[in-house]
């Protein structure tokens, strides 16, 4: 049965039709669908989904999760590569956020590769706006 509440990701399908299969472990089929699921993922304090889908060469250890920031919104603005069939992808989003400070935006070139059936977030490049 659906999540009643709208995905965190953005594309306005139920959670349960879009990220949560990915949160609860089935690969996603391509890099732009890992960063949806990563978007969301950080939204909800998915710390685990992160650890897993993170280039284990570029992941940070420990991975902690920054407290006080709601993730409000997310756009994607460009992909290059990174479908069914592809090795290696690039997403560029735009992540809209509240601070205590107040209301931010995080703009990144993400790069990421496949390794066996599964993609992963290798690192990005913050973009200034």
């Amino acid at each position: 049965m659906p999540e009643p509440f709208p995905c965190p990701c953005s594309s306005r399908l139920p959670y349960g039709d879009c990220c949560r299969p990915f949160h609860d472990g089935v690969a996603a089929p391509t890099a732009v669908q890992l960063m949806r699921s990563r978007y969301s993922a950080y939204a909800l304090g998915l710390a685990e989904h992160l650890r897993r889908t993170w280039d284990p060469e570029t992941r940070p250890v420990p991975l902690d999760l920054e407290s006080g920031i709601t993730w409000r919104r997310l756009q994607i603005v460009d992909t290059a590569r990174g479908g069914p069939e592809d090795d290696e992808g690039v997403v560029e989003f735009r992540a809209s956020y509240r601070t205590e400070e107040g209301a931010g935006l995080l703009h990144e070139r993400s790069r990421f590769r496949r390794n066996g059936d599964r993609w992963l977030y290798v690192d990005g490049d913050v973009l200034q706006n």
